[in-house]
């Protein structure tokens, strides 16, 4: 077939749960799903995976399975967008059109953003986990002492709190290796809090303040060296004019210039830089200019495009202000379906409404996680049946269980099946 009543562009967390959602309302939908892949992960758990305390293999499912029957899986990559024209190019099948177009084909990892990191990801003690959380975890197992640093570039990126998810995990883990102290960790951020919601904040500055870890906001990574093991930042504090070596410092930290700091580490783990696929940015469904170029131009509570009607966007590539999670996607998935069906049915869309919601599942230790629940304007929205049993806003053992054992579950069983 080359034409589909509704065609979705990625096999990922958002494209599986929407397909699995329009089926259920409506088996007697046309639709058709790109996506190249054999194999379907569950990203969230390689921070743990990271952290040595999730097998990578079990993170891993075959595509195939997560197909909604009456879905035809076309196992191949989209290459262009002609959203005047409704149609969609793709690598090896041509050309496709649709009456409707849910792009949701995820982030891609753009490591040459950041001079060196290309050389440098993957090798050493230069590590991610999000491209390799098993090398993260020899990283950790092979790390002697010295400088471990935990950064994220500018961009954005798949889950803004798994950056300082693993230094937790890293620095519980140096302690009980008998190396904490002959072990300096930092947290560099170009960021300016911890995190951006005050109720979680105040835990998390509680947690780096009686751990000994290194807070550095307004820190942007410029400049990766793998063969000398150095990074350098760039002081980006608005209206900043020089950077102070704090006094004490227990870093080698060597002035490139007033706002430039080169620092050697014995480890580094980094998110890459992360933009929207080239196809995305250059279709006609992207901003074109402004602080949301490159992202689907999409209404942040109908999830409709602001200006192809019959094209809805959520997940990662759609610009929206909160977190890029797999538990926003949970959220707006719903409000996509139902908005669809009502503009498929009766021409116009319904009232379905996101919020903003989004979850951010901190690890804090081996045994203590902070659910981190928020909307909009980084307003705290913690669940409130959860909440009735524990305080989110404080690390718990019973939400490490969820993260390890619960959420795992929730996703194969579940979100992917189209019921949660």
């Amino acid at each position: 077939m080359k034409h589909y009543q509704i065609l979705i562009i990625g096999g990922g967390t958002a494209g599986i749960t929407v397909a699995a959602q329009l089926k259920r309302k409506d088996a007697s939908l046309q639709i058709g799903l790109l996506e190249p892949s054999e194999k379907h992960y569950y990203q969230p758990a390689w921070t743990l995976v990271g952290g040595g305390a999730f097998d990578y293999k079990d993170t891993a499912r075959d595509e195939a399975d997560f197909i909604p029957k009456g879905v035809d899986w076309i196992k191949d990559k989209a290459t262009a967008i002609e959203a005047a024209q409704n149609k969609v190019e793709t690598s090896h099948s041509g050309s496709f059109t649709y009456d409707y177009l849910i792009p949701v084909p995820g982030l891609v990892m753009s490591p040459e953003l950041l001079p060196g990191l290309t050389e440098a990801l993957g090798k050493g003690v230069v590590c991610s986990n999000y491209t390799d959380p098993e090398h993260t975890w020899e990283v950790l197992q092979n790390f002697k002492g010295g400088n471990a640093i935990f950064t994220q570039p500018t961009t954005a990126i798949k889950c803004g709190g798994a950056p300082q998810k693993i230094m937790y995990l890293a620095e519980s883990y140096f302690r009980k290796q008998g190396i904490r102290n002959k072990t300096n960790v930092l947290f560099a951020t170009p960021g300016t809090v911890i995190f951006g919601v005050p109720e979680f904040a105040k835990t998390l500055t509680k947690v780096i303040k009686e751990r000994g870890i290194l807070f550095q906001p307004f820190f942007a990574p410029i400049q990766v060296d793998g063969e000398k093991q150095e990074i350098t930042f760039k002081y980006i504090k608005p209206e900043a004019v020089q950077y102070e070596i704090p006094e004490g410092s227990p870093l080698e930290e060597e002035l490139l210039g007033p706002l430039e700091v080169k620092i050697n580490f014995d480890m580094l783990h980094l998110a890459p830089p992360q933009t929207a696929p080239k196809f995305i940015q250059e279709s006609d469904l992207a901003i074109k200019e402004g602080p949301g170029k490159g992202w689907v131009d999409v209404d942040m509570h109908t999830m409709q495009h602001k200006r192809f009607p019959n094209v809805f966007c959520i997940g990662d590539v759609a610009h929206l202000p909160t977190a890029k999670t797999g538990a926003a996607i949970r959220k707006q998935a719903p409000v996509l379906v139902d908005n669809l069906l009502q503009l498929l049915r009766k021409g116009k869309i319904g009232s379905a409404s996101y919020d903003g919601y989004s979850s951010c599942p901190i690890v804090t230790d081996y045994d203590k996680m902070l659910l981190c629940e928020f909307k909009y304007d980084n307003v705290k929205d913690s669940d409130p049946l959860i909440s009735t049993f524990v305080d989110t806003t404080k690390e718990q053992y019973s939400m490490w269980l969820l993260k390890k054992y619960g959420l795992p579950f929730m996703y194969w069983n579940l979100m992917l099946r189209g019921k949660a």
